[in-house]
C-alpha cells in the first residue's frame, strides 16, 4: 500500500514537468544484458579506450534513476524474450514463448491466442496518431521486436513455413506478415533490423546472397506489399540504400540480412554492408522527429544474447558497446524534459567475472596462479566446457580472440538465460518511476507516462 501511494504521488508530483509538449520516448533493450554483462562492458569500453576500465561510465550508467528488475515468466522462474518483452510493453507479465497474448493462452494454441491479445504500447502510439519505430539487430520478427506489434502463442511463427497447416487454417497469422498487415494507425513509422527471409517467397533468391532464398511458401513478397501499400514508403536491404536515404516523414522498411543482422564485431566484412545500431538509431529518431508528432521507439541490441548462448564474450560485450554508442546519440538528440530514454534488459545470462584479477587486467584475458590460468569470464553452462585436467594448457591460449569461447561449468550447446534481476536506467518524464526493485510490467508505467504525460488510464 505505502509502495503504491508513493508511486502515484510521485507521478502526481511529475504532472507539471511533462505538461510540456511530449518530444518521444525510446526504449533501449540490450538483449540478455545482465548486471555481470554491463560491468564487463563497461571494463572493456574503457580498455578499447585506454584506460584501466574498471571506472570508465557507460553513457546510460549517467542516468539519474536507476531500478532492479524482476524478469520472470507467469510460468518459468528463469525467462525468455518472448514473455519479457510482452511484460514491458503492455504492462503484463506473460508466459514462456508468448508474445503479446494473455497468460491464460497455452502456447502454440491458435484460437485462445486471437481471442486473448494484450494492447502494446506501440498499438496504444499508433491509435493516437503519435509516430513509431522498430529497430533490431535480430530479425525483426525475432521474440523482442515482435512482441511490440504482434500476437501469437508461438514466438516461433515467424513465417507461415514455421507454423503448422492445421494453426494457419485456424486463422492465425505469422507474425511477418501481422507486422505488414498492422491494421493500428498507418503501422510503424520506421522499421529497421534483420529477417529479410521471412518477408520473401522461397522461390525469390535473396538479393545479397543468391544461394539463399526466401523463406515464405505462401508465394507473398511481404515486402513488396509494404512497399506498395502507401505511398511515399520506401524499402531497403543494404548499406548503400541506407546511406542514400535521408531521414525524413516518409515510413522506411529496411531489412538487412535473411536472418539476423551482424555482430558489431563482424559488420565491417558484411557483403552487402549494413549500418551500425548507432546509425540506425540516429536515422530513425531523425525520421520520427520530422513527422512531428510524439513518437514511440524501441531499440533492440539483439546479439548481446546470441555471443552470450554461443559462449563468446568477446562479441557480446562489443554489441554491449555498440548499444550503448546508441544510447549516446539518443541522448544528445533528444530533450531531457520533454523526452523519456529506458535503457533496460529482458533477461540476464549466466556470465560470470570471476577470480582476482590485478586492476586493469584485460577483461578478456586470464587470471590465475602459475600454469593454473583460467579466463576471468565464464559461463555456467555451454559450450566452452572443457575437462578439468586442460586448464594449464590455457596459459598459452589467446582468450581475448574473437572466436574464442569461455569456459562453461556444464556441457550445453547453447548456454542458457539466467534468472537474477536486470538494472534499468531511465532519464527524463517518467523516469521517476524507474527506481527500487520493480515488477518487469511496472516499466510500462513509466513509458506510458513518458509518452502521454500522465500516469497510464
Amino acid at each position: 500500500m505505502k509502495r503504491a501511494f508513493a508511486i502515484v504521488f510521485s507521478a502526481l508530483a511529475a504532472l507539471q514537468v511533462s505538461a510540456a509538449e511530449p518530444q518521444g520516448v525510446v526504449l533501449f533493450l540490450g538483449d540478455g544484458m545482465g548486471i555481470s554483462t554491463v560491468t564487463a562492458g563497461r571494463i572493456l569500453a574503457g580498455q578499447l579506450a585506454g584506460s584501466t576500465g574498471e571506472e570508465h561510465e557507460l553513457s546510460f550508467e549517467q542516468f539519474e534513476h536507476v531500478a532492479l528488475v524482476k524478469t520472470y515468466n507467469l510460468d518459468r522462474q528463469v525467462p525468455d524474450s518472448a514473455g519479457t518483452m510482452t511484460a514491458i510493453v503492455t504492462g503484463r507479465k506473460a508466459n514462456f514463448g508468448a508474445i503479446s497474448v494473455a497468460g491464460s493462452t497455452p502456447r502454440g494454441s491458435c484460437i485462445e491466442a486471437l481471442q486473448s491479445p494484450l494492447p502494446t504500447l506501440l498499438e496504444r502510439a499508433e491509435a493516437e496518431g503519435f509516430s513509431t519505430g522498430v529497430v533490431s539487430t535480430a530479425r525483426i520478427t525475432h521474440a523482442t521486436p515482435a512482441a511490440t506489434y504482434a500476437h501469437v502463442s508461438e514466438r516461433d511463427w515467424e513465417s507461415d513455413a514455421d507454423m503448422p497447416e492445421a494453426v494457419r487454417l485456424e486463422g492465425c497469422r505469422d507474425i511477418a506478415r501481422q507486422l505488414v498487415e498492422f491494421d493500428v494507425g498507418d503501422g510503424p513509422d520506421v522499421i529497421l533490423g534483420g529477417g529479410r527471409r521471412n518477408f520473401l517467397p522461397v522461390e525469390r533468391h535473396d538479393p545479397e546472397y543468391p544461394g539463399k532464398t526466401g523463406k515464405r511458401n505462401d508465394g507473398r513478397d511481404l515486402a513488396k506489399e509494404w512497399w506498395e501499400a502507401a505511398d511515399g514508403r520506401q524499402y531497403i536491404w543494404n548499406q548503400a540504400q541506407f546511406n542514400a536515404l535521408q531521414p525524413g516523414p516518409n515510413q522506411v522498411l529496411g531489412l538487412f540480412e535473411p536472418s539476423h543482422m551482424q555482430y558489431e564485431a563482424d559488420r565491417e566484412r558484411d557483403a552487402g554492408g549494413e549500418p551500425s545500431l548507432a546509425d540506425m538509431t540516429r536515422f530513425a529518431l531523425h525520421s520520427l522527429l520530422a513527422r512531428g508528432q510524439p513518437f514511440f521507439l524501441v531499440v533492440e541490441a539483439g546479439r548481446i544474447d546470441h555471443g552470450h548462448h554461443a559462449g563468446n564474450a568477446y562479441r557480446a560485450l562489443h554489441d554491449v558497446i555498440a548499444l550503448d554508442a546508441a544510447v549516446a546519440i539518443a541522448r544528445d538528440i533528444l530533450d531531457a524534459e520533454r523526452s523519456l530514454i529506458v535503457v533496460t534488459a529482458d533477461h540476464s545470462h549466466t556470465l560470470t567475472i570471476a577470480g582476482y584479477p590485478e586492476r586493469g587486467n584485460s577483461i578478456l584475458g586470464k587470471t590465475g596462479l602459475g600454469d593454473f590460468q583460467y579466463p576471468t569470464l565464464g559461463y555456467a553452462n555451454g559450450p566452452g566446457y572443457r575437462q578439468t585436467e586442460t586448464f594449464e594448457t590455457l596459459k598459452d591460449v589467446d582468450t581475448e580472440d574473437e572466436g574464442f569461447k569461455q569456459l562453461a561449468a556444464v556441457p550445453m550447446p547453447s548456454e542458457t538465460h539466467a534468472g537474477e534481476d536486470v538494472a534499468a536506467y531511465a532519464r527524463g518524464v517518467g523516469a521517476h518511476l524507474v527506481r527500487g526493485v520493480m515488477e518487469q510490467n511496472e516499466l510500462y508505467d513509466a513509458l506510458y507516462m513518458g509518452l502521454f504525460g500522465a500516469p497510464r488510464r
